[in-house]
């Protein structure tokens, strides 16, 4: 019971999603530019995302990568839109039990870019088309997660190459 609640709250409070995604023009591949990492990200260098639109519509499947030690390491997922959300919550399963929240906070009108985090703001990845953006596109993401109230601080650039 508290957790739901817990849960609900985090919901409410959590940052501002942008309001439209296109899941189609959104899969493909994405690089990690920069994240708050998690425990399974430690030493990851080469970092990106893979989205393709499963056949039939309504689930994207994923493919999480990067190089550690040398070697790849990836894991799959299927994410699922939020009914509601204009696509821009997800909801992520790995594993087929484990879920997680996924929020398009930031989107590029181009779709060159994008902010995803979780409604408790500990989360954080900023994704791009190219490994290698320009400055100017990565100070105009760190500015719009710290309007969103997410620790930038905690931020750790990617390595790519």
């Amino acid at each position: 019971m508290f957790r739901k609640l817990f849960r609900k709250m985090h919901l409410l409070n959590g940052p501002e999603t942008v309001q439209e995604v296109d899941v189609q023009r959104y899969c493909g591949t994405w690089y990690e530019i920069a994240a708050i990492p998690s425990r399974q990200q430690n030493r990851c260098t080469n970092t990106k995302a893979e989205y393709t639109l499963a056949p039939g519509g309504g689930k994207v499947l994923v493919r999480n990568s990067c190089r550690r030690g040398g070697r790849e390491a990836s894991i799959r997922a299927t994410a699922v839109p939020v009914p509601g959300s204009g696509n821009a919550r997800l909801i992520v399963t790995f594993f087929r039990f484990i879920k997680a929240d996924y929020w398009i906070v930031g989107l590029a009108d181009d779709y060159s870019w994008a902010l995803v985090s979780n409604p408790d703001r500990s989360r954080c990845w900023l994704l791009s088309r190219t490994p290698y953006p320009d400055e100017a596109a990565y100070a105009r993401m760190i500015g719009l997660l710290q309007e969103k109230r997410i620790d930038t601080a905690r931020l750790v650039r990617t390595k790519h190459g």
